[in-house]
């Protein structure tokens, strides 16, 4: 997904915004807001996954713990 992401970045960034229609220009802008809800939920998910190898080596940690009583 962040491949994607940069991609996008880097075609909407290289749009001239002085030669569009008002309509594009309010697409660009909606374009660009979904960018960033998208870099923002990549984050999040990263974040995510982080936390979800801790517990996992925890529940591990916990299981084997108990295997050795």
């Amino acid at each position: 997904m962040a491949d994607t992401i940069a991609e996008t970045v880097d075609l909407l960034y290289t749009i001239d915004q002085d030669n569009l229609t008002l309509d594009q220009q309010i697409a660009l802008g909606s374009a660009l807001a979904a960018l960033a809800q998208a870099e923002r939920l990549e984050q999040i998910n990263e974040r995510l996954r982080g936390i979800h190898q801790v517990l996992n080596t925890w529940a591990l940690r916990a299981a084997t713990s108990v295997d050795s009583h």
